[in-house]
């Protein structure tokens, strides 16, 4: 052993003490946290375990509304039923899961694009910038219903201010029912969604871009990089977490849609949702059992979508792993 090795000893000797108490203290952190959180938990499971839970119950009964007592346990009957009535077996629940994730795709395909065009936008300086930024905000702020009602005025045939706007313009030579059609329904349900929730999308990219590095723009300026190449090689990769977490957020809730098209129009079957789906079997039908069965299909569809986009967004741009 040589001297060096000696001297340096004692110094070995007091690290493990003062790890042992750095992991105390983070085991002491971690329950602290925990113990803060518990009411939370508690809450939470109140308000939203339980009701999960009881709708995964009905869904394996024949519960009727009204008449939840007399409930009876008949299996995996309303998913999939020998004779022929199960949910699985249903033309019109794989149509409500088809515009469902329609719907969401093109929704939030949409959103995007014109969220990070948006976002792009306002983080460039000009005057009046920070009005502007409040100005767009104004759609995503407006209740989903208010939206949908207003939305469903200006697109009336008969008085709707966009059938005359259109006329005047050449556009059309006829009042169109754009929510009553089966052509256009679907196209002004996803028009409808991308006007108000692009503010959204824009808003969350926005903050993802304000906190990227000035540096590399710097460097990429005096380098003579075009602007475009510097999106796509430093701006979309540093941006990209806040962007697929956007991304998941607008999915999450383009998967449960319900009021904007319920509103517009109804229980049309060519812009049924599964959520929508879902209301008519538990209120019209008053089919409790049934209906719940279509509610946990969607709870068990969304979950296993969040949990593949999350393992998704783990992927950076190229290949690499996060």
């Amino acid at each position: 052993m040589t001297a060096e090795t000696e001297a340096r000893l004692p110094d070995l000797a007091d690290a493990q003490p003062r790890a042992a108490a750095g992991s105390e203290l983070s085991q002491a952190k971690v329950r602290s946290a925990l113990l803060f959180l518990a009411p939370m938990l508690v809450v939470l499971a109140l308000v939203a375990g339980w009701p999960l839970l009881r709708t995964i119950w009905f869904s394996f009964t024949d519960a009727r509304l009204g008449v939840f007592g007399e409930a009876n346990f008949i299996g995996l009957a309303n998913f999939w039923d020998p004779e022929g009535f199960g949910l699985l077996q249903d033309a019109n629940w794989w149509r409500a899961v088809q515009n469902t994730l329609y719907f969401t795709v093109v929704s939030v395909s949409l959103e995007t694009v014109f969220g990070m065009i948006v976002a792009l936008a306002l983080n460039v300086r000009f005057p009046g910038r920070g009005w502007l930024r409040a100005a767009i905000l104004i759609p995503w702020a407006i209740p989903t219903i208010v939206s949908a009602q207003m939305w469903g005025w200006m697109l009336h045939d008969q008085f709707g201010m966009l059938n005359d706007l259109f006329m005047r313009l050449g556009l059309i030579s006829a009042p169109i029912a754009w929510t009553a059609s089966a052509d256009t329904a679907m196209a002004a349900v996803i028009m409808v969604d991308v006007w108000k929730t692009t503010p959204f999308m824009a808003l969350l990219i926005l903050a993802g871009l304000q906190m990227l590095p000035s540096d590399c723009y710097e460097a990429a300026r005096v380098d003579g990089i075009h602007p475009v190449r510097v999106f796509f090689k430093v701006t979309l990769p540093l941006v990209y977490p806040a962007l697929m977490v956007a991304v998941i957020f607008r999915a999450l809730d383009a998967l449960r849609i319900f009021d904007l098209i319920y509103v517009l129009t109804s229980n049309s079957r060519d812009t049924m949702t599964m959520s929508v789906y879902a209301r008519q079997q538990l209120v019209d039908f008053q089919d409790v059992g049934y209906g719940s069965a279509a509610s946990t299909l969607l709870f068990l569809i969304i979950a296993l979508l969040t949990i593949t986009t999350i393992m998704a967004g783990r992927v950076k741009l190229g290949g690499e792993v996060r």
